[in-house]
């Protein structure tokens, strides 16, 4: 059994989480973690979990003028062109044997606010025929630029670890 996950970063937040997840997915299942750039257009057919993530930006998944904005504030990662969203939007639609889990990373401040890139991020894989394997999660970062708060990391292996069982549980 085989999980991707697949992350847009701009401030290095994101990616710290989505390696988190991995690290707790790897306990249970093999792990292929790729920036969202490099992210394959169609996962491989052993693929039984995509984990996909993404900052939240304007209340939804990043989009070039929330990207733009975020590189003129000093992000030193991801591209303007291409993130999450776009990566979704190109996936193959119909049945997929795959389920999809999707996390975001958002300002503490915003905690209570709608909005969330791990919800549209759901949203656009169900669009695409992605059964949902859990509940979007946010994980919560200080400022725009981080730090990720204390304990996030350790959240992020928990989720992994739940991901993992929840798919090894459904293929026995």
């Amino acid at each position: 059994m085989k999980a991707l996950v697949v992350y847009e970063s701009m401030f290095g937040n994101t990616e710290q989480i989505a390696r988190a997840v991995a690290e707790g997915l790897e306990e249970s299942v093999d792990v292929q973690v790729a920036e969202v750039k490099d992210a394959p257009g169609e996962p491989d057919p052993v693929v039984a979990l995509i984990v996909a993530g993404g900052p939240t930006h304007a209340f939804s998944m990043s989009r070039t003028n929330t990207r733009a904005d975020a590189i003129n504030k000093g992000a030193h990662e991801g591209e303007r062109e291409f993130g999450l969203r776009e990566w979704i939007a190109a996936l193959p639609s119909g049945q997929h044997t795959e389920k999809m889990a999707t996390f975001d990373t958002k300002i503490e401040s915003m905690h209570h606010l709608p909005g969330s890139a791990a919800k549209g991020a759901a949203k656009a894989a169900r669009r695409h025929g992605y059964e949902s394997a859990a509940k979007a999660e946010s994980f919560y970062v200080r400022d725009v630029d981080g730090p990720l708060l204390d304990g996030e990391i350790d959240r992020a292996r928990a989720w992994g670890r739940r991901l993992a069982a929840s798919i090894t549980k459904a293929a026995t």
